[in-house]
């Protein structure tokens, strides 16, 4: 896996990509809880990758976003505790593609949680880069 400044750059596309998605389809509830949640789950793994790659770190073929925490925790990356929610969108990667949601989980799937989580994982990273970029 390539670890460069332009990787992480294309990653970060990809995030706004996904986060672009989600703000066009989170307001039809005609689309299942699961697509918003998979392009939710998708922006915040790019862009915790774009960081990791950005300082050619390496993290493995995952699509956990807890497993991405704990690397970006292990190499000295500060984040707020609260990030550990975002744990809970990590299904949507490949389970709920495949399977439906179990009813339990139907009812509580906040679409505008995710929404949230994704701008404030966004905001992090730039965050993040520009301080990588000015030391």
């Amino acid at each position: 896996m390539p670890h460069s400044r332009e990787h992480a750059e294309l990653l970060l596309r990809k995030a706004q990509q996904d986060e672009l998605a989600l703000e066009k389809l989170i307001s039809d509830p005609a689309l299942p809880d699961e697509i918003i949640g998979f392009h939710a789950q998708q922006a915040i793994e790019k862009t915790f990758k774009a960081v990791l790659t950005n300082s050619a770190i390496y993290y493995g073929r995952t699509h956990n976003l807890g497993e991405l925490l704990d690397v970006l925790r292990v190499n000295g990356f500060r984040f707020p505790g609260e990030f550990e929610e975002v744990r809970r969108l990590t299904p949507f990667a490949v389970d709920f593609r495949y399977e439906d949601m179990p009813p339990v989980l139907r009812k509580p799937f906040d679409r505008f949680w995710a929404r949230e989580w994704v701008r404030k994982v966004r905001a992090w990273a730039e965050s993040t880069l520009r301080e990588k970029e000015s030391s």
